[in-house]
């Protein structure tokens, strides 16, 4: 189990929830973290793609109108 996971499990054993399903829970919230950082990087490269086109699309018109 990772820290953050053991930290979770041992808070609901804490307020007397039984093992097996503070297990789960802090299993399922694991998940989710990981699920989270996947968005993360996901959307740091559609930024990095907007930008670029963005960029792409500025240049295309500055050659357009000033030269």
């Amino acid at each position: 189990m990772s820290t953050m996971q053991t930290e979770v499990f041992e808070a609901f054993r804490a307020i007397d929830i039984p093992e097996e399903k503070a297990l789960k829970a802090a299993s399922a919230l694991s998940k989710r973290d990981e699920d989270v950082t996947g968005l993360k990087s996901d959307v740091n490269i559609i930024k990095w793609m907007m930008g670029f086109v963005l960029a792409f699309q500025v240049a295309i018109f500055v050659k357009l109108f000033m030269v």
